[in-house]
């Protein structure tokens, strides 16, 4: 059976499984988020064995940044589901007062999503889980190129969650544009803007809506006025986790070339305190995925002047942690997303230069702002749009399920992550209930011809939204005036009887 005829016949089963209403159940949802938790906690030794053959990913990184991300995220997830799937209502106006207009959360129905291999489990199964909460049916698509943790997956999520409902696919690029031939109703894709627009392409011919997580180079902006030892740390390890194989890890800094001075200098304590005299040698430094991307990260070797690290060998994939100064901006390094643990430096004059550098290019999926000054701060965060931003630090806004985490243009669209997960798998569908009420049809008559000058007038005023309190609140309203009004009579009668 050829791909495209299999992939048919899945996605075929998974609609009739979706129309049968099972994922509807809200108890079911949470049945399958519990199992799925249930999963990550089981498993933790196959997963970060699996991570550290795709990528000699170190146990902490395969634990604290993607294992328990996705723990957090479904028991954030299970603590706030009853609240958000309950119909929303809306404000009236006098035309309908005595209607319930809500906004009701559909699922869409059959979901691809679409993983990538840089961090091979988090990034495939973060989505599904707000997929689940939102009620559709799945089909994963792991990286073919991290395949240890692909084939996990591929045996460990049929023993936890629902067989007919959710399922993993294996395959190359070829099975991918098979696949990808299908009719889905979402599609969610983590990658590169180039291959992203191939998913997009190929969405757009069933006009599936989709979420694109792309990536881009994110600038970091550092000034004068940061404590350097805790800064340099804090921008090394947002730089090096996963060998800087992340979307959004810091790809360049931006600041004067005395700051740069002195940035070089403590990173170069900094990274012998991280890893030793030799990078090579740490058990918590990744490699590169395959030799293709170390290929790539070697020629950015040339880009600039190397003033710490530099090294490399292929034969284990390694590329040494990498400061780059005297880069021009024109450069490969300077104008591709490097995903590796080079790390150059742009010489600028003072904010306002790095803010027209950083808006002379594409709009990165992350920006870093290392500043006390908050002028600066506001500065730059008003004058630039990025994905997302965090000031001091890097990388640990990834970790807050309440913030919303995508790109925006090149670097992506859409967000996920806690309740964005759900809203982006939900369907806003728009509802206005109607009963018989004589007032209420008496105000719709105006609506009826003959027209009239009079009724357009009446009907224009009627439209327009003014606060009005909810007729669920009629009761309490009454007993209250009734109550006020029983007081009022009885301080009353008291007052004239003293009277007499």
């Amino acid at each position: 059976m050829d791909d495209s005829k299999a992939m048919s016949e899945m996605t075929d089963d998974l609609r009739t499984c979706f129309l049968s209403g099972k994922t509807r159940d809200v108890q079911f949802r949470k049945e399958q988020l519990k199992n799925l938790q249930r999963m990550y906690n089981d498993n933790v030794d196959a997963f970060c064995s699996a991570l550290k053959e795709d990528l000699s990913k170190p146990r902490q990184e395969s634990i604290l940044l993607e294992i328990n991300v996705l723990k957090d995220d479904i028991t954030y997830t299970l603590n706030h589901i009853d609240e958000w799937v309950k119909p929303e209502r809306v404000p009236k106006n006098m035309v309908t007062m005595f209607d319930t207009p809500m906004i009701y959360h559909d699922p869409y129905g059959i979901v691809l999503v679409m993983g990538a291999w840089n961090y091979p489990l988090l990034l495939p199964m973060q989505p599904v889980s707000g997929a689940i909460a939102a009620g559709n049916c799945v089909i994963i698509k792991p990286s073919e190129l991290s395949p240890a943790t692909s084939n996990v997956l591929a045996r460990l999520v049929p023993k936890y969650l629902d067989k007919e409902c959710y399922k993993v696919v294996e395959g190359d690029v070829n099975f991918t544009t098979a696949l990808l031939q299908q009719k889905f109703d979402y599609i969610f894709f983590t990658g590169s803007p180039h291959v992203g627009k191939i998913v997009r392409e190929a969405a757009n011919k069933h006009l599936t809506p989709t979420t694109l997580e792309l990536g881009g180079k994110s600038p970091l902006y550092l000034d004068d006025t940061v404590d350097f030892d805790i800064a340099v740390r804090r921008i090394i390890w947002g730089k090096l986790i996963n060998a800087g194989q992340t979307c959004i890890a810091p790809d360049y800094i931006l600041c004067t070339k005395e700051i740069e001075e002195k940035f070089v200098a403590k990173a170069k304590e900094v990274l012998k305190d991280f890893y030793g005299d030799s990078p090579k040698k740490s058990k918590d430094f990744c490699r590169i995925v395959n030799d293709r991307h170390h290929d790539r990260l070697v020629e950015y070797l040339k880009d600039g002047r190397v003033v710490c690290g530099g090294d490399f060998d292929k034969s284990e994939r390694y590329i040494a942690p990498t400061l780059l100064c005297d880069v021009k901006p024109d450069s490969k390094v300077m104008t591709e997303e490097i995903f590796g643990p080079i790390l150059p430096i742009m010489n600028v004059k003072s904010a306002a230069d790095a803010i027209a550098f950083i808006n002379a290019r594409d709009k990165p999926l992350a920006m870093y702002v290392f500043s006390t000054n908050t002028s600066i701060i506001d500065l730059i965060s008003d004058n630039t749009s990025c994905g997302g931003m965090c000031i001091n630090d890097c990388m640990v806004q990834n970790g807050v399920p309440g913030l919303p985490f995508g790109g925006v243009g090149n670097s992506g669209m859409g967000n996920y992550h806690g309740h964005a997960s759900y809203v982006t798998f939900t369907h806003r569908k728009s509802c206005l209930k109607r009963d018989y009420n004589k007032i209420a049809d008496f105000i719709g008559s105006k609506r009826y011809p003959p027209y009239t000058e009079k009724n357009i007038n009446f009907l224009s005023s009627s439209l327009k939204e003014r606060w009005m309190p909810s007729l669920n609140y009629l009761p309490h309203f009454l007993c209250f005036g009734l109550g006020a009004a029983v007081v009022v009579a009885a301080t009353y009668v008291k007052q004239a009887t003293s009277d007499e």
